[in-house]
């Protein structure tokens, strides 16, 4: 048998807790529900950083926002790292890629030539966008924008669905990559049909969410619960195509996220996402492979978002890079080690917005512990205090145990050669040119914004597109 096809999934700001399956009393979302009952769940998954393009370099090197320089939005990911899709083809994978990129840093509308595409040969991709029932691509080489039919996630699902019919019977495994854009925001133009699923009066809300954010909570979430019901559509079409062409039984199946989404959690300190609390950092992590427990498996061991990468390529068959710097946890997945007190690393290094501060995190199964350029900043016991409502920093019946993972944090850090610096030192380290809030310019005339020896190019904001359809 050939090597196992890789079908990995990576939605935009579906936090952890927003499914059925996690026992989300509001979301309808059937089809996850039913991947994750037969699937291994990681339920501490965390993200490294919890923010778009931080996240996504992450993924796709295996590496440490803080070791590539990735730790902003809308800046461009050097062609000299080594990534996925190029470790992959070199081990006899086809390639592909659809939906959203948001690691070009050349402007959110920009064509993408193939020498930035790292490794993806199939390509029908935009680098961002949130207009979800206007939104427009590129295939393959041609700089025409193209516009997906409807709403675009319907639109990806059978465009990859048409991939794996036509590569199902090959001789060759193909790694199809599928990023869809919601359910980020704007939560309003999500289908009017789904809304209606999510009456705002009658939604269930978070303990955490404060009275003051209630009404806005509501109006929001019925929105983003309406992507999370399509996208979950998407989800089990996608799957049910594996089935329908015989390849599932060959087939590792991610399902994950970027980020999460706060929602009136914890209140005014943020809305969305880069904070360290479990709304914003913690992501859906399933993975389906068939003979691997196929009547379900959670795991609970933490795992951070460079530890992804290492895992896929073991259970592959496929060797693992020297430079890549997560842990292989494929033992964990196949049930052939036993969950492990393990910290999960993730940080916020320069994150945009006057209410984010800079920190770095670890957590356990149990604890998470942040650090700010000021020292202890959160401690929660997340087994006693699920919501995160009891910061225990200062609480000297659990100094000890803040010691202990202050102690477990620095050797994380310092591992990596990093530090808990602010923002502005962490910008002006890396040399980066930030707005007010400390946001890269994406639109207008601006610089690219990169670690690597192509920063510094002038580019300017696409001109009006022409609509095209595939």
């Amino acid at each position: 048998m050939k090597q196992p096809n890789l079908v990995f999934v990576l939605t935009d700001q579906w936090r952890a807790q927003a499914f059925g399956y996690a026992g989300d009393p509001n979301v309808k979302t059937p089809n996850i529900d039913a991947l994750a009952a037969r699937s291994v769940n990681v339920e501490n998954a965390i993200s490294v950083c919890p923010v778009c393009t931080p996240q996504r370099a992450s993924l796709l090197t295996g590496r440490f926002p803080t070791t590539t320089g990735m730790f902003h939005n809308d800046i461009y990911l050097p062609k000299e790292e080594l990534c996925i899709a190029e470790i992959l083809k070199d081990a006899g994978y086809d390639t592909a890629y659809v939906g959203k990129w948001h690691l070009d840093g050349h402007g959110r509308d920009a064509y993408i030539p193939p020498e930035r595409r790292q490794g993806f040969d199939y390509w029908k991709v935009l680098e961002c966008t949130h207009s979800y029932n206007e939104s427009y691509y590129y295939a393959g080489d041609d700089p025409t924008p193209r516009l997906w039919e409807g709403y675009d996630a319907y639109a990806q699902t059978k465009d990859a669905q048409r991939y794996i019919r036509e590569h199902a019977a090959g001789d060759r495994p193909f790694f199809l990559f599928v990023g869809y854009g919601g359910p980020h925001f704007p939560h309003d133009s999500a289908p009017d049909e789904l809304k209606a699923l999510y009456p705002p009066e009658e939604l269930e809300l978070r303990p955490n969410v404060t009275a003051d954010q209630e009404e806005r909570t509501r109006a929001e979430l019925q929105g983003y619960y309406g992507h999370c019901t399509a996208i979950d559509s998407c989800v089990g079409d996608l799957y049910r195509t594996l089935e329908d062409v015989g390849v599932a039984d060959n087939t590792i199946f991610v399902f994950t996220s970027d980020h999460g989404d706060m929602h009136g959690s914890q209140g005014h300190k943020s809305w969305t996402k880069q904070v360290p609390w479990d709304e914003s950092v913690c992501i859906p992590f399933l993975l389906r492979y068939p003979g691997i427990h196929d009547d379900g498996r959670t795991v609970t061991t933490p795992l951070t978002t460079p530890d992804i990468l290492p895992s896929l390529l073991s259970l592959a068959g496929v060797d693992i890079p020297d430079r890549i710097e997560g842990d292989d946890l494929s033992g964990l997945f196949t049930g052939k080690e036993e969950d492990i007190d393990r910290h999960a690393l993730f940080m916020a290094v320069a994150p945009f917005g006057p209410k984010i501060q800079a920190y770095r995190g670890v957590r356990n199964a149990r604890y998470t512990y942040v650090r700010n350029p000021d020292g202890p900043w959160l401690l929660y016991d997340n087994e006693v205090d699920p919501y995160q409502m009891n910061n225990l920093v200062d609480d000297p019946v659990h100094k000890a145990l803040r010691d202990t993972l202050d102690a477990e944090l620095k050797r994380q850090l310092d591992r990596n050669g990093d530090c808990v610096m602010s923002r502005e030192e962490a910008v002006a380290k890396w040399g980066y040119d930030t707005r007010e809030g400390c946001a890269i310019p994406y639109r207008g005339q601006f610089k690219v914004q990169s670690p690597g020896p192509d920063r510094g190019e002038t580019c300017t904001f696409a001109p009006k597109r022409r609509k095209k359809r595939d």
